[in-house]
């Protein structure tokens, strides 16, 4: 019956950029997927162009395997990633990749299968049950009936990978359960959950997990579509697009002196949507922008770029420079592929200037949630931050700002901790 129970007590958190899978055991030990020397899978797919030749279908790969053959691939297949932002949207129904029409649950689903399969390679069966991270409020969404459409799509695509039985909880109360295990006395504790796509806050009053069931409660919670790939966007907009032709300007056919299309440096600041760009329609634009351009090489770089499909590749140069500026006050910005050649000095100080607007949009809310609660700062006992973007120290001045420079920041496992605190969740489900 143990045996039983521990391969049901799942955790899942399904991120924009990296997912994770936790198993609790019964004495609430915690047992983390690895994949491919690592707790975390990269939420990516990739298709790849089949050889007509030999077979009629397109080989799909994803998480570490995707990477390696979108790095190692001859011909342009199709690179899909950060699904988990469109799930708001009810524009998104449907792609076409290589030839085939795909919804956006099916996307999701083949993601979710291949997640399965490497964990069951480590854990066995997994059964059809388990407890899923979710947003506060999703990327995009703009009331709650967005946020429960959201849902909906999820829970389809997480049926159609054989998890039948899903119950969703909120990613940072998911944290409050991990950080609870920890605590050997009360707190008043704000959780900040820093996503790829989202932000998302809760004020949780937490008892010692020796003390019951977790978190005691849950005082309320709020979020914000403000996070890791906005900042990225940031870095792309200000270092970026101005290389690949942004503000730069062509002659149409009538003579006139007309400024390059800002919606293609648009979809070239959330670096999900550049592979949308390679169209024949979009090709086309910018091969006849690039013949009248008054500095056509910005714009070869640009065609370069789309049509070599190297928006992963840039990806890593922006998360390189951002991370780095987390401990440097400069850093070199470097990427270097096909015709494109960037190199470029950039300080900690410009970067948060960039982000500034949106960093004052999370201060925004986190005062909203406190507000909302009936919660004064100094009451709040101590602050657990989880997520890449935890680690930007413009974040971490604005929580010490706000809520006071003694107050404790704690973090750890910042990419794990949701999925470790959904199992948690998922045990206490059972018991």
């Amino acid at each position: 019956m143990e045996g039983t129970a521990l391969v049901k007590a799942i955790g899942l958190d399904f991120g924009t950029t990296n997912s994770s899978l936790a198993i609790a055991k019964s004495d609430r030990m915690m047992q983390l997927a690895q994949f491919g020397g690592g707790a975390t899978f990269r939420s990516i797919i990739y298709f790849e162009e089949h050889d007509s030749a030999r077979t009629n279908k397109h080989r799909v790969v994803a998480g570490p395997d995707a990477i390696q053959s979108y790095l190692e691939a001859k011909t342009p297949g199709r690179l899909i990633q950060s699904m988990k932002s469109y799930l708001a949207s009810r524009l998104f129904t449907q792609t076409q990749i290589l030839g085939e029409t795909y919804a956006l649950e099916d996307l999701i689903s083949i993601l979710l299968r291949h997640l399965r399969k490497s964990a069951e390679a480590q854990f066995g069966d997994l059964g059809s049950t388990l407890v899923v991270g979710r947003p506060v409020h999703f990327s995009g969404a703009r009331d709650l009936a967005d946020d429960e459409f959201a849902v909906g799509r999820l829970r389809i695509a997480f049926g159609n990978a054989g998890f039948t039985n899903v119950h969703f909880l909120p990613e940072p109360i998911a944290a409050a359960y991990k950080y609870q295990q920890r605590l050997d006395h009360q707190e008043l504790v704000l959780i900040a959950d820093f996503g790829g796509g989202t932000s998302d806050f809760s004020l949780v009053q937490l008892q010692p997990a020796s003390a019951g069931k977790t978190p005691s409660s849950v005082i309320g919670t709020d979020g914000v579509g403000i996070a890791g790939d906005t900042f990225d966007s940031k870095i792309v907009r200000n270092l970026v697009a101005p290389m690949l032709g942004l503000g730069s300007k062509y002659k149409s056919q009538f003579g006139k002196v007309l400024p390059s299309p800002n919606w293609l440096y648009e979809h070239l600041e959330r670096w999900h949507y550049l592979s949308f760009l390679k169209t024949k329609k979009n090709m086309e634009l910018l091969r006849r922008i690039r013949f009248q351009a008054l500095e056509p090489q910005k714009i070869d770089a640009l065609i370069d770029l789309v049509d070599h499909d190297l928006g992963y590749r840039l990806y890593q140069s922006v998360e390189q420079a951002k991370c780095a500026l987390s401990d440097d006050a400069q850093t070199l910005f470097r990427f270097r592929e096909a015709v494109v050649a960037i190199e470029k000095t950039v300080s900690r100080s410009q970067f948060e200037d960039w982000i500034d607007p949106e960093v004052s949009q999370i201060s925004s809310c986190v005062d909203r949630l406190l507000k909302t609660c009936n919660v004064a700062p100094q009451e709040v006992d101590a602050i657990f931050m989880t997520g890449g973007s935890s680690f930007v120290p413009k974040i971490r001045r604005l929580f010490a700002e706000k809520l006071g420079a003694a107050m404790p920041i704690r973090a750890g496992q910042e990419f794990t901790s949701v999925a470790e605190g959904l199992a948690v969740h998922a045990l206490e489900l059972l018991t």
